[in-house]
């Protein structure tokens, strides 16, 4: 799963620069619509200062939840169970 911080920065930090206001971490936070860890968006920031751009930046989970893992496993020995029973019906 992969989580997506790009478009709540730059949408928070464009909000800030249209009003007028020097981007800085709490303007930042004050302005996302969603919840951001704070060294993603100081990272952000500093890069935005030094290119004019906010970086791309997302989050891959590594973590699943258990039911996520056996829908997963479920479905790949369903998959497997296919494909064994079509190459047994070739072999007939």
């Amino acid at each position: 799963m992969q989580t997506d911080y790009t478009a709540m920065l730059e949408q928070a930090i464009q909000s800030l620069v249209a009003d007028g206001k020097e981007p800085s971490v709490a303007l930042i936070k004050s302005r996302l619509s969603g919840s951001v860890p704070m060294p993603l968006i100081i990272s952000a920031l500093q890069r935005w200062k030094k290119n004019g751009v906010v970086p791309k930046i997302e989050i891959v989970s590594v973590s699943k939840s258990a039911e996520e893992r056996i829908a997963e496993l479920e479905l790949q020995v369903r998959t497997l169970t296919e494909r064994i029973e079509a190459l047994e019906n070739r072999q007939r």
